[in-house]
């Protein structure tokens, strides 16, 4: 269901791209965004591990460091037959984690010191499953898409802003009329931007559900990811995320657990679901029993 609904929102940003493209840039225009908005975020796919990695001062460790964290790890790539990624250690008591890295052959999968002492072993394989389960649905190249989509979006909008303060119409040329197109026009530009946030997030939210659900099979039991996830919603709260609020917002769809928080009408807005409805979905996944 998951994996269908992320198909139909990033159908549904496609088609957002192709109104807003017509609209706003006309054919050129939205060539030109597209291809500008790929750019930057083809340079993230490719770099992103290696700069969110330094911004939190994350530290590589060796299986004599960290080795709990190596076995399981490695017991749960051998049993899904992927490739043992990098892990890296967070200086930081709060507890988090998230994995990094353009595609399972180049994966990164960090945590924070406060998760390591918070966790047991059970619920630490919970949570490495689900940040497995990521790299395995290759989520960072479906998040980049969706990114370069909305990221056209919002400069098509920009285009056109740009336009009308130096005269043009911002959009297709005007010989279907006067003031209607450029109300048009003008709603477009406002409008065109949150929308393709709000679908890029929702796009967000049902990865994490994904993962979710990956997870709870990789580790062959839900409720060590659900319960996980209660101690982490509590210990992220009692000790924020230390960075600054730019690479937070930046960066906090990467994490397991969100470090910023927003209720009501900020949830839209939000890269992960609620977490009393990922732990109500987790305690009702039933799997089959191993012999």
């Amino acid at each position: 269901m998951n994996t269908a609904k992320t198909a139909f929102l990033m159908a549904g940003l496609t088609v957002l791209l192709l109104l807003a493209g017509d609209a706003l840039g006309g054919r050129s225009g939205m060539t030109m965004a597209l291809v500008f908005a790929c750019i930057m975020n083809m340079g993230t796919y490719w770099f992103s591990d290696k700069l969110v990695l330094r911004l939190y001062k994350a530290r590589e460790v060796t299986p004599s460091e960290a080795p709990q964290l190596f076995r399981i790890v490695r017991e749960l790539t051998q049993h899904q037959q992927m490739p043992m990624p990098k892990l890296f250690i967070i200086p930081q008591e709060t507890p988090n984690a998230f994995a990094t890295g353009r595609n399972p052959e180049h994966a990164a999968v960090a945590v924070t010191q406060g998760i390591m002492k918070l966790l047991t072993k059970e619920e630490l394989s919970g949570v490495l499953a689900h940040e497995l389960s990521h790299v395995k649905n290759r989520d960072i190249l479906i998040g980049t898409i969706a990114a370069t989509i909305a990221g056209a979006i919002t400069f098509l909008a920009s285009m056109a802003r740009w336009a009308m303060i130096f005269g043009g119409l911002g959009g297709r040329d005007d010989d279907e009329g006067g003031s209607l197109g450029i109300v048009a026009t003008v709603i477009m530009m406002i409008l065109a931007p949150i929308a393709a946030m709000l679908i890029q997030m929702a796009i967000s939210r049902s990865r994490e559900y994904l993962a979710d659900e990956g997870g709870a099979k990789m580790c062959h039991n839900p409720l060590y990811l659900a319960n996980a996830l209660r101690k982490l919603e509590r210990g992220a709260e009692a000790i924020p995320l230390e960075a600054n609020p730019e690479t937070a917002q930046v960066t906090s769809h990467m994490f397991i657990v969100n470090p910023l928080r927003g209720k009501g009408l900020a949830s839209l807005f939000s890269t992960h679901p609620p977490m009393e409805e990922r732990i109500r979905r987790l305690e009702e996944i039933v799997l089959p029993q191993r012999h």
